[in-house]
C-alpha cells in the first residue's frame, strides 16, 4: 500500500500528528511504526509522586485546538475526574496521570499503529518520469519541471518485527522520524554493566541491580537534573538502609526557571528567532537557554531534598551515619570492579567547569587541563553496589536510519563532514530540490535543538500547512507554513 504518511515512532510527537489529522478530518492514508510492544511514555521514570514540569494546557491538542476531543481537560471529563482535578488547584498533574492521558489518546489509534516494529532503514524509492504522464500527484502538488524526471517521489521504510524477525517494507510519500533519544552514559562508565543503569531504565532495572530491599547497599546517582534528583529521592523509599551518594559537577543543585518571561523562550516566535540566527550566535543563544531546562530541578523537590539532608544533621552530628550525601564539583574519571563493588574514581571539577558550562574555547581549555592531570587529579574513590546515571539523551538515532538517503543532499551538505541532516524551519530535511519531488519528504522531530532551540523538548504540537494534508511538526502550538 502507498501511504501518504508514515511516522517512525509513536510517542507524543507522532501521537500529536494522529490527533491533528483526526481534528482536521483528514482522509490521508497514515501508519505509525513503534518499536515498543504497546504505548508507553517515560516508563523508566514513572515514580510515585513525580509531577509534570509543564502545564497540562501544553497537552497534545489545546494550544492548537482547545475544542479537540483529545485535550487533557476532555480526558479528565471522560474519566469522570474533572471536578476532582479542579479541586487539586494545580496546573501540573502527576506524571502517572499524564501518561494515562497519553495512553487514552493512543488508544484511539490502535488500528493504524504497528507495535513491535523496529525500523532499520529509510530509502528513496520511485522516481518521477514526467515524460509518460503518469506522475504521482497529491492534492495540489504537481511536478511539471523537466528536472522532475529523476526526482524521488516516495520512500521505502523497512522494519523488522521484533517477535518474529520478519522484515516488512512500506512505501510513503512523506515520512516523519520521531524516535526519541537514547540514554547517554559518559564514556568513563561501563555502559553495558548490569549495575550501571541509565535513568530511562530505572524503574524496570532497579530491582535487578539491587535485589534485596533490606540490604545496606551503597548506591551512586550521577547527574544534577530532575531525573537524577527524583532517583536520589526515590531510592531511600525502596531501600531504607541504603546509603545514596549523588555525584554532581556543579557546586550545588540548581532550580529550574519557569518564570513567565523565561517561559517565553519556549514560544513559537522564539523558535523563529533561533532558527534565523547565524551559527555562532545561535549556538550561544541556545547555550544560555539550556540553563532553564537542563541540569536543573523543580524547586519543590529541591526544598524537599534539602529538608531530608537537614534532618540527618538534626538526628546525628556524625556524618558517617548519614545515609544521603551530595558530592559537589566531582566527575567520574574512571570505574573499576573490585571485590564485587564498582569503584568510582572521582576527580575534582575545576572552577568554571560546572555541568553544562561549555562557553567557548576557555571552557574547552579548562576541560582539557582538568583531564590531563590523570591520576594526580584524582581525589577519592567511591565503592558502590550500583550506579544510576541521569546524564541526558543522545538525539542521533535517526542518522543510522537515513544513511541511504544522504545521496539526496546537496553536494555541499554531503561533503561537510557531518552525520547530521540539514533541516528547514518546518523540520523538513533540506534535500537537494532537484533530487526530491516537492510532494515528498522526510521530517525530523525531537532532534533539532542545534537549529531550533530548546523548546523541542517541551511537548506541545502544532500543525504545518507545508503538505496538502495536515502534518504536525512537534512545535509549540502554532500554525506553521
Amino acid at each position: 500500500m502507498m501511504y501518504d504518511l508514515l511516522c517512525i515512532g509513536f510517542g507524543p510527537a507522532s501521537l500529536a500528528i494522529a490527533i491533528a489529522l483526526v481534528d482536521r478530518s483528514s482522509s490521508a492514508k497514515v501508519s505509525f511504526l513503534e518499536r515498543q510492544p504497546r504505548f508507553a511514555w517515560h516508563a523508566g521514570m514513572q515514580l510515585s509522586g513525580a509531577k509534570m514540569q509543564i502545564s497540562f494546557l501544553k497537552d497534545l491538542a489545546t494550544p492548537r485546538n482547545p475544542k479537540s476531543h483529545f485535550t487533557f481537560m476532555n480526558y479528565l471529563f471522560c474519566k469522570k475526574r474533572l471536578h476532582n482535578f479542579i479541586n487539586l488547584d494545580t496546573f501540573t498533574p502527576s506524571r502517572l496521570e499524564y501518561e494515562d492521558y497519553l495512553r487514552w489518546c493512543a488508544g484511539h489509534f490502535e488500528e493504524c499503529v504497528a507495535y513491535g516494529q523496529e525500523v532499520v532503514s529509510v530509502e528513496p524509492d520511485g522516481h518521477e518520469d514526467s515524460g509518460h504522464g503518469t506522475a504521482d500527484r497529491h492534492d495540489d502538488h504537481e511536478l511539471t519541471d523537466s528536472s522532475a524526471k529523476s526526482q524521488v517521489t516516495r520512500f521505502k521504510v523497512i522494519s523488522r518485527d521484533i517477535a518474529s524477525g520478519d522484515f516488512t517494507t512500506r512505501v510513503a510519500r512523506h515520512v516523519v522520524i520521531a524516535v526519541g533519544g537514547r540514554g547517554k552514559i559518559p564514556a568513563e562508565l561501563p555502559a553495558t554493566h548490569p549495575r550501571v543503569v541509565h535513568s530511562s531504565r530505572y524503574v524496570q532495572h532497579v530491582a535487578t541491580a539491587l535485589p534485596s530491599q533490606a540490604a545496606a547497599y551503597h548506591v551512586a546517582v550521577v547527574g544534577s537534573g530532575q531525573s537524577a534528583a527524583e532517583i536520589f529521592n526515590d531510592l531511600p523509599t525502596r531501600y531504607p538502609h541504603a546509603r545514596v551518594t549523588m555525584v554532581i559537577k556543579g557546586s550545588a543543585l540548581r532550580p529550574s526557571d519557569d518564570s513567565p518571561f523565561v517561559n517565553e523562550i519556549f514560544g513559537p516566535e522564539c523558535v523563529d528567532g533561533v532558527f534565523a540566527e547565524e551559527g555562532a550566535v545561535r549556538a550561544a543563544r541556545i547555550r544560555a537557554d539550556r540553563a532553564t531546562n537542563y541540569g536543573v530541578v523543580r524547586l519543590a523537590l529541591l526544598e524537599h531534598l534539602y529538608e531530608k539532608l537537614y534532618m540527618q544533621r538534626v538526628k546525628s552530628e556524625d556524618p558517617d551515619t548519614w545515609l544521603l550525601r551530595i558530592k559537589t564539583r566531582k566527575r567520574v574519571a574512571k570505574v573499576i570492579e573490585r571485590d564485587g563493588k564498582l569503584v568510582l574514581g572521582l576527580q575534582r571539577v575545576r572552577e568554571g567547569k560546572e555541568e553544562g558550562d561549555k562557553s567557548g574555547e576557555k571552557g574547552k581549555t579548562r576541560e582539557r587541563e582538568s583531564r590531563r592531570g590523570g591520576e594526580e587529579q584524582e581525589e577519592e574513590e567511591l565503592a558502590v553496589d550500583a550506579v544510576f546515571v541521569a546524564t541526558g539523551y543522545e538525539q542521533t538515532a535517526y542518522e543510522n536510519l537515513l544513511v541511504n538517503t544522504r545521496a539526496l543532499l546537496t553536494a555541499q551538505d554531503r561533503n561537510d563532514g557531518q552525520t547530521t541532516f540539514p533541516v528547514r524551519r518546518d523540520y523538513k530535511i533540506a534535500f537537494d530540490e532537484s533530487k526530491v519531488a516537492a510532494n515528498a519528504g522526510i521530517w525530523l522531530q525531537g532532534c533539532n535543538e542545534k537549529t531550533h532551540g530548546v523548546s523541542l523538548s517541551i511537548p506541545a504540537p502544532s500543525v504545518s500547512s507545508d503538505l496538502r494534508f495536515p502534518l504536525v511538526p512537534y512545535d509549540y502550538g502554532t500554525v506553521l507554513g
